[in-house]
């Protein structure tokens, strides 16, 4: 399979090597020349996964056409603030027969559309679908098993995904449930900010329990509320990465929250914010607004929007585990 990559960060190149694993043939897409440039010379990003190396025979382009041409499916893997004007370059060479798999989460600011919603705004394809679940960039180069769901309308699409990236150590179980699927893949970010700030405020494990689990069902209200199926929460891009994202120091969100637990001053929360990207931090914003406009209440998000936002002491974090109806 001819494959295109838009988007050289961590996760981009993980999926990457996936696909050379699985013998396809592979160009990855990135808007900065100088990136292109180091990325051709060292075959590596020692900042984003130190002692990795992408694999020889992957094109690094920063044509967005030679990215499209001749690929039998693009796969988007840049961060939700950049899709809208992603979607606009390719739009010119992108026709009903194209196929496109989704490996970002979250929901744009200022619109509150979903990332597949984005794509349908712009481009003349309904041959959608997403990837979501429990797998940092680190662990699929390691070639460990890991679990993703695939959601998609279209099965012909969901077939090209799994051709293209299921093999002996990773495994995909598909849904149609795309909106569930988007749903979970943007809030784990949000809830993982709360997990993270209990770690912050020294919460023992028994906490930190009861935690996950209200917050499990929170997203199957949410889910719910949005007419997707409840039972996504207990896929891989449910229950799966919300563990993964809600647990380890791996995750920026966890991380940032556990940093506002441990009630540093405003300057020290702005430069982390200013240095690192925190998807979870701006699709608080997002799903805030969202779930707003459509009168659905959710108190633990009205919660962690009130603390990361607008500063209030992460102590009421624990005072509302016990008062949360």
């Amino acid at each position: 399979m001819n494959i295109g990559i838009f988007g050289t960060g961590a996760y981009g190149m993980a999926l990457s090597s996936i696909l050379i694993e699985n013998s396809c043939k592979v160009t990855m897409w990135t808007k900065f020349e100088d990136e292109k440039n180091n990325l051709v010379s060292t075959r590596k990003n020692e900042k984003l996964i130190p002692n990795y190396k992408i694999d020889e025979t992957i094109k690094i382009t920063t044509n967005v056409e030679e990215c499209i041409k001749g690929k039998d499916l693009l796969i988007i893997a840049i961060p939700a603030a950049f899709i809208d004007s992603l979607c606009i370059s390719i739009k010119p060479y992108i026709d009903k027969n194209t196929h496109i798999l989704i490996a970002t989460k979250g929901i744009e600011q200022g619109s509150g559309l979903f990332i597949d919603e984005i794509l349908k705004k712009h481009l003349n394809t309904n041959n959608i679908a997403i990837i979501s679940g429990p797998s940092f960039a680190i662990d699929i180069i390691k070639k460990m098993p890991i679990g993703l769901t695939v959601a998609s309308k279209k099965p012909e699409t969901i077939l090209l995904a799994k051709q293209a990236l299921q093999n002996n150590y990773i495994k995909l179980r598909e849904t149609n449930d795309v909106i569930g699927v988007e749903i979970c893949g943007s809030i784990k970010n949000v809830i993982a900010l709360s997990s993270g700030m209990l770690e912050g405020l020294r919460a023992n494990e028994s906490t930190k329990a009861m935690f996950l689990t209200e917050a499990m069902n929170d997203m199957e209200e949410i889910l719910d509320s949005f007419g997707a199926n409840k039972k996504t929460v207990l896929s891989y891009a449910g229950i799966g990465d919300l563990l993964l994202t809600c647990t380890s120091t791996k995750s920026r969100n966890y991380s940032f929250g556990k940093l506002i637990g441990e009630k540093p001053s405003r300057d020290v929360i702005d430069k982390f914010l200013n240095n690192t990207t925190v998807e979870g931090y701006y699709t608080l914003e997002s799903i805030y607004q969202l779930l707003k406009s459509k009168k659905i209440t959710v108190p633990i998000i009205d919660l962690i929007y009130e603390i990361a936002v607008k500063g209030k002491n992460p102590d009421l974090l624990l005072k509302f585990l016990i008062l949360k109806s």
